[in-house]
C-alpha cells in the first residue's frame, strides 16, 4: 500500500524559563504524540529565548521548510510575551488588537479590563482564529504557523482545537518488543529487520540495570531493551515486528 508522504511539522518552544531550567518543558511530548496519531511527522524541535528577533527568525526558517509549525509559549500579557509580534514579523505583517479577541475580553472582564489584558488580544494581521465548541479561547494561526500557550494545562486544552482543525493524515502505528537481551546481543537481528523493512522505523532503547542485577524475563519493569516499530501501513509494521520477534525467540 503506497501512501502519500506524511505532512511534516516543527515545534518552536519559547521561554527563558525553559532554557534556564526554572520550568520543566512538558508540551513537546504531548504535541509529538498527538501529531503521530494525526498522521503528521514531527521532524524538528527548537527552544529559543524570549527575544522577538530570534523567535521571528526561527519561525520564518521553520515555516519555509515544514508543512506546519507549532509555537509554545510567549502569548500572555507580560513584557516577555512576544511570540505574537515575532510570528507577525516572520511573515512581514503588523500585529494589533484583534476586534473579536477584544470583544471576548470585554465580555469577560467588563470594566476591569486593562491594557495588560488587551495584550492577550494581539494578533498578526491576517491571522485566523481557530475555534471549537469545547475551547472558549481560540488558537491563532497565521499561514502554517499555530501559536499555542506555554502553560501545560492550557496547552493540552488547545490540542483539542488542533484535533478538529488540523488536516488529518494516516495515523502512525506503533508496536514494541521487550527483551532481557542487551543491545549488543541483538544488533545483528536489528540490522536484519532494518534491511528487510526499510519502510518501517525501528528503534532500540536500552534500559540501565545495576551491575550484577539478574534480568531473566522481559516485562515493563524488568526489560533490558525495548524495540519499537513505527509506520503508517499497519500490515508492514506488524510484519516487521513479527519478523524480528521470530528471530529473537531463536536466540539462546
Amino acid at each position: 500500500m503506497d501512501l502519500p508522504p506524511a505532512a511534516t511539522a516543527a515545534a518552536l518552544v519559547v521561554g527563558n524559563e525553559i532554557l534556564s531550567g526554572k520550568i520543566e518543558e512538558k508540551n513537546l511530548a504531548v504535541l509529538a504524540r498527538f501529531l503521530r496519531e494525526h498522521g503528521v511527522e514531527l521532524l524538528r524541535t527548537e527552544i529559543v529565548p524570549d527575544e522577538l528577533g530570534t523567535i521571528a527568525d526561527a519561525t520564518k526558517r521553520l515555516a519555509a521548510t515544514h508543512d506546519w509549525v507549532f509555537t509554545s509559549g510567549g502569548v500572555g500579557p507580560t513584557h516577555d510575551d512576544v511570540t505574537i509580534e515575532a510570528v507577525a514579523r516572520a511573515f512581514g505583517k503588523p500585529a494589533s488588537v484583534h476586534p473579536d479577541l477584544k470583544a471576548m475580553l470585554e465580555a469577560h472582564y467588563g470594566d476591569r479590563l486593562t491594557e495588560a489584558h488587551l495584550r492577550m488580544a494581539l494578533a498578526p494581521e491576517g491571522a485566523i482564529l481557530e475555534r471549537t465548541a469545547e475551547v472558549a479561547w481560540p488558537v491563532l494561526r497565521l499561514g502554517n504557523v499555530w501559536m499555542l500557550p506555554g502553560v501545560p494545562e492550557i496547552f493540552r486544552a488547545k490540542v483539542l482545537v488542533l484535533a478538529e482543525r488540523l488536516p488529518r493524515g494516516q495515523a502512525y502505528v506503533s508496536l514494541s518488543v521487550l527483551t532481557h537481551k542487551d543491545e549488543s546481543e541483538i544488533k545483528a537481528l536489528l540490522d536484519d529487520a532494518v534491511a528487510a523493512f526499510p519502510d518501517v522505523s525501528i528503534g532500540s532503547y536500552p534500559r540501565w540495570h545495576p551491575p550484577g542485577a539478574a534480568v531473566v524475563a522481559a516485562s515493563e519493569d524488568t526489560y533490558r531493551t525495548k524495540i519499537t516499530f513505527d509506520g503508517r501501513v499497519e500490515s508492514r509494521v506488524f510484519a516487521a515486528r513479527n519478523h524480528f520477534q521470530a528471530r529473537l525467540t531463536g536466540l539462546p
